[in-house]
């Protein structure tokens, strides 16, 4: 079964943004890099970024929530992330949270830089959506949709705006996983002047042609195709299906063109194509 990564755009600046990822988080390393692509892992997760030009601009509809596991540690990364950036909830004590800060570094990314609570010792990163605007009220909806696609899925916390509350019955957070991937989704009640879009995408890597076929089947239900392996689910939410292999053709010099000339035709990937270009 395939593997769930995070994808996100830059403008030729992926390179830095991953020297600055890597330093801020405890256990953080490039894995691999190219002029159009840097590989890195942070706390365990898997995050590409993709040098895509200036088509698409990271906003704040879905963030990386970075649990510290001090108070000492929790402003230690917020000054590296802030640095360069802007404030978009200072760091303070609020009801939710002893140590909490809300920012978008340098280069564009959005954080949420919490302290743990309780006796939990490791940092840990999490992708964080926030449904505005036109999908607002749908967190809840997606959890459940998303939850019966993946297998390995299940909701750890779930809470709800209160009885007597504007947005009662909507989420206001919630912690789930797909496959094992911790997420966490909010609904996001006020004007906001963003929506998802492709600069922030999962990436499902998928072992076999079957894997593609059934999550682009599932993810395009009343969403839509889009090229290379991209599409939008009903929610607005970018994702990319996309082959283990791929990595692998693209790693050979001389093959690595034909494969590109290959897939830029595609909308599903499709492996047997991809294997004989």
């Amino acid at each position: 079964m395939g593997k769930i990564s995070t994808c996100l755009w830059f403008d030729g600046k992926a390179k830095e943004a991953a020297e600055l990822y890597t330093s801020v988080v405890k256990q953080g390393r490039i894995i691999s890099e190219s002029p159009m692509v840097v590989m890195m892992e942070l706390n365990g997760r898997r995050v590409m970024g993709l040098n895509g030009g200036p088509m698409f601009t990271i906003n704040p509809s879905i963030s990386f929530t970075l649990t510290c596991s001090s108070v000492v540690e929790t402003r230690a990364a917020w000054d590296k992330l802030v640095d360069g950036g802007s404030v978009l909830m200072d760091i303070n004590t609020y009801p939710w949270s002893e140590c909490y800060g809300w920012l978008k570094d340098k280069f564009g990314m959005t954080w949420q830089i919490t302290v743990a609570v309780g006796d939990i010792k490791e940092e840990t990163l999490t992708p964080s959506f926030l449904f505005t605007g036109k999908v607002f009220g749908r967190a809840g909806e997606a959890i459940t949709f998303y939850s019966d696609i993946f297998a390995g899925s299940g909701t750890n916390v779930l809470v709800q705006y209160p009885p007597g509350d504007p947005h009662a019955g909507n989420t206001m957070f919630a912690s789930f996983h797909l496959m094992g991937h911790p997420l966490i989704a909010m609904d996001g009640p006020g004007e906001h002047a963003y929506q998802f879009n492709e600069a922030v995408s999962l990436v499902v890597n998928c072992n076999t042609q079957e894997e593609i076929d059934y999550y682009w089947n599932k993810l395009t239900e009343e969403g839509a195709e889009s090229q290379c392996g991209w599409l939008k689910d009903k929610f607005g939410v970018s994702w990319q299906i996309v082959p283990v292999v791929l990595g692998q053709l693209m790693s050979d010099p001389e093959r690595a063109p034909r494969v590109v000339q290959a897939f830029m035709q595609m909308k599903k990937m499709d492996i047997a194509t991809l294997m004989n270009a």
